[in-house]
């Protein structure tokens, strides 16, 4: 009886036979191709139809992804925007609404225009209210607007600059293609304040887009890119005066309109003063570079051109004793401060004494506002 060779089973590991040294030797060629061995087998290739250079380029991007979405930081911005959704931070610091002083220089010279316009036709202190609350809205829109355009247009000097190089365009925080569906939005949100003035002023206001829009390339051109900048800010005087008239007095508008320009000299030079090591490495141009160490002298020209501007345009509205006594006194009393007080080469200073106009602005439009009230309610009664 021939005898039989009995294999009893075994359990497979990781797809091998185990080493068998008592087993038989078996000549079918096809059972020699099977290699008995105690090494674990290479791994198998998970997607065999794959490069596998392009599976580990894979596996790496994924890795990266998740470790930079668990350790990449929440932005803080060291204000009140912080309290906000993280998606809108970034453009609310964008219109530098947690630095309300650009819509605050905006919005003076618009009270200033309001408020004379108001004493010469006699407009009723509620309709003046009115008004100059409409002119508010329009300010923190369009001085925001104004911020939009402006880094989009300085998106490569503010990346050489310390203090803007955090900017959300610059920062790549948001993107040239949102600024601009963003900068749509506000100038709708403007446009939809000017359809509430009269159709004179809704035409004469569309004449500042130009100058808006213009400013930021004119520091690539010329030393004197704040001219443009007072030029565009204080365009509200001509509007607010047009606003409650239904037209412009340019007797009375065109001097106002220049003390406001050269106020913007003043203050916006100071301003100037922060960046001007890096403004030079960056190529950008100023008053500020202009007037260097003679700087507080020609600001003392401005200043002075200031308050006989403002002089000249009450006498042709027929301002009253309260208002040249409030300009003459309090307003160059704030304006001497300033340039005595301003450290050029200060950054903390100028920034400190760039703030304070928002209180020149406030008490020209106290002057304005005392005339009103002692032509109104004094000389009347006499």
């Amino acid at each position: 009886m021939a005898s039989r060779l009995v294999l009893q089973p075994m359990r497979l590991s990781s797809c091998r036979l185990p080493s068998c040294s008592g087993m038989p030797r078996f000549t079918s060629p096809a059972l020699q191709k099977c290699s008995y061995s105690s090494k674990p087998a290479p791994a198998r290739p998970l997607f065999p139809h794959r490069n596998n250079n392009a599976k580990l380029e894979l596996q790496t991007s994924l890795v990266r992804y998740a470790t930079n979405k668990a350790e990449s930081p929440e932005v803080k911005y060291g204000s009140f925007i912080d309290k906000f959704p993280a998606t809108a931070r970034p453009y609310l610091y964008l219109t530098r609404i947690d630095k309300p002083i650009g819509t605050w220089l905006l919005f003076w010279p618009c009270t200033w225009g309001i408020g004379m316009a108001a004493f010469s036709t006699g407009m009723p202190l509620g309709e003046m209210a009115a008004m100059t609350a409409l002119f508010g809205t329009g300010a923190v829109i369009m001085r925001g607007a104004g911020c939009t355009i402006n880094d989009m247009w300085d998106v490569d000097f503010d990346k050489k600059v310390e203090r803007t190089k955090t900017r959300p365009i610059a920062s790549g925080a948001i993107s040239r293609q949102k600024a601009m569906v963003f900068l749509g939005a506000q100038l709708a949100g403007g446009l939809a304040v000017l359809l509430q003035m009269n159709p004179y002023t809704i035409l004469f206001c569309f004449g500042s887009m130009p100058l808006v829009i213009l400013y930021p390339f004119m520091k690539r051109i010329t030393y004197w890119p704040q001219l443009v900048l007072g030029l565009a800010f204080n365009w509200g005087a001509l509007a607010g005066w047009s606003a409650v008239a239904g037209g412009i007095d340019w007797a009375v508008t065109l001097p106002l309109y220049a003390a406001g320009v050269s106020w913007t000299l003043v203050y916006d030079t100071v301003y100037g003063h922060q960046d001007k090591r890096d403004d030079v490495i960056a190529g950008v141009k100023s008053t500020s570079l202009l007037f260097g160490d003679r700087t507080k002298a020609v600001l003392s020209g401005f200043s002075a051109s200031t308050i006989g501007l403002l002089c000249l345009s009450g006498y042709m509205n027929s301002q009253g004793l309260p208002f040249y006594m409030t300009v003459v006194g309090a307003g160059s009393a704030h304006l001497i401060w300033q340039l005595k007080s301003v450290d050029i080469n200060s950054p903390p200073t100028c920034w400190k004494i760039f703030k304070s106009n928002t209180w020149f602005g406030a008490i020209i439009f106290g002057a304005i506002m005392a005339d009103i009230a002692y032509n109104r309610f004094v000389s009347s009664d006499e």
